[in-house]
């Protein structure tokens, strides 16, 4: 079988679907692969590398594509890629159909059997495939470095014989992957470090991490969420009192994190303007869900607003300024994915369409929109089983929702900044 890897087209992105590394990994599975040239430059793999590992150059997408039974991306191709995919040719990226619906159809008329690694379940045995999770969680970690460098103070406590510098006061919204991986490094850098998240069960994790989990009141947080891990509506007072809650908070805050986004619609607003307008000259919030509308009001995709001396960072594409992790980790999930569609006898393809992954991650078959989420008849469903809330464990699976139903792929809200506890499946980064 042949795999192509091609050079990422879309402004911005600095990752590669394939390192060294994997592409080795496909050579010992008796796979041919093609590397378009230059493809890996910007995640600091140059061509030689690949070369090395036993992987074709191409000059060309067409000359890497000509032949290849499997192409691998990291975002979504082009009109002018997608026509030199074969007909019958597998298709593996990060393809946000939620944000795109109509490349889908794109992909049935060329015959292409796309697959979209962001819609990969959130179940035990795809976690090593989870492209979401390896990617919120470099996400997270940048996140507070962005922030830390635009902070025009220490984050640590310092004491010196001149005086004592006071540490930085962060506030994380959202206790998923990112969440808590912001958490954890604003700890390390010395920060004072509080978070929220609807789920009650997330403060175990926050305080493992040495973080103070927030709440007006924990007994009715404790209350609201059901044995599987949902959270109950709350009442209008809660989510009042919770409101002024936040708000009084973030007033006190130097630095605040915003991880929230709900798949297929626009991210809730957390912070208000004024919220922002409450905050000290000098303070720093990152809106990490800014490229799909953001949690924060008044931050711009790509640039960094300033409201009164308060500043908005809005960076695209936070896991690729951290292109050579963010490709490393991205190539491996690709390759465990790769690795449950073949035979491990022959060498080729081989794809249960019936597996709960694939079925999950499937957009296109034979021409067709398949998924149940896309096509525009949908196969009627059975009610999903109720999801649970996992611990902090060493599958790094923390804070998902975990369950044998591919139709529950995310996790719960961060935060609502009325306090809404809706138990809808939204997603942490």
């Amino acid at each position: 079988m042949k795999i192509a890897v091609l050079k990422e087209r879309h402004d911005g992105e600095t990752r590669v679907a394939a390192t060294p590394e994997t592409v080795k990994k496909f050579k010992a599975l008796g796979c041919d692969v093609a590397v378009e040239s230059g493809a890996g430059v910007t995640a600091s793999f140059p061509d030689a590398q690949y070369e090395e590992a036993g992987a074709q150059i191409a000059h060309s997408a067409a000359d890497a594509c000509h032949n290849a039974e499997l192409i691998l991306k990291v975002r979504r191709p082009d009109a002018s890629e997608l026509a030199n995919f074969a007909n019958g040719a597998k298709l593996a990226a990060i393809l946000s159909p939620h944000g795109d619906k109509d490349s889908l159809s794109a992909y049935a008329s060329a015959g292409v059997d796309a697959f979209a690694m962001d819609l990969m379940p959130r179940i035990t045995r795809a976690q090593s495939m989870d492209v979401l999770s390896s990617q919120s969680n470099l996400a997270g970690y940048k996140a507070v470095l962005d922030a830390a460098a635009a902070f025009g103070k220490a984050l640590p406590m310092m004491m010196t014989a001149a005086g004592t510098v006071s540490p930085a006061k962060i506030f994380i919204m959202g206790a998923g992957v990112a969440g808590l991986q912001a958490i954890a490094t604003a700890r390390r850098l010395g920060g004072v470090v509080t978070a929220t998240d609807v789920r009650y069960a997330a403060k175990e994790q926050v305080e493992s991490l040495g973080a103070k989990f927030v709440v007006v009141d924990e007994e009715a947080m404790k209350e609201s969420e059901t044995e599987g891990g949902y959270a109950k509506e709350m009442s209008k007072d809660f989510q009042q009192r919770q409101a002024e809650f936040v708000a009084k908070h973030i007033a006190k805050q130097d630095i605040v994190i915003t991880t929230a986004l709900i798949p297929g619609r626009p991210a809730p607003l957390l912070v208000t303007a004024d919220m922002v307008a409450s905050m000290k000259p000098g303070s720093i919030l990152v809106d990490l869900a800014v490229e799909q509308g953001g949690n924060i009001e008044g931050s711009i995709p790509g640039e960094t607003v300033d409201k009164n001396g308060v500043r908005i960072i809005g960076h695209r594409n936070v896991p690729g300024r951290l292109a050579t992790d963010a490709s490393a980790l991205y190539a491996k999930n690709l390759l465990n994915f790769v690795t449950l569609l073949m035979d491990k006898e022959t060498g080729k393809l081989a794809i249960d369409w019936d597996d709960a992954i694939v079925k999950g991650v499937a957009l296109t078959r034979d021409g067709q929109i398949i998924h149940p989420n896309f096509a525009e008849a949908p196969p009627a469903q059975s009610a999903p089983a109720e999801a649970e809330i996992v611990d902090n464990d060493a599958d790094n699976n923390n804070g998902e929702i975990v369950s044998g139903d591919t139709s529950i792929t995310d996790e719960i809200i961060d935060a609502d900044t009325d306090g809404t506890m809706s138990g809808e499946k939204e997603t942490n980064q």
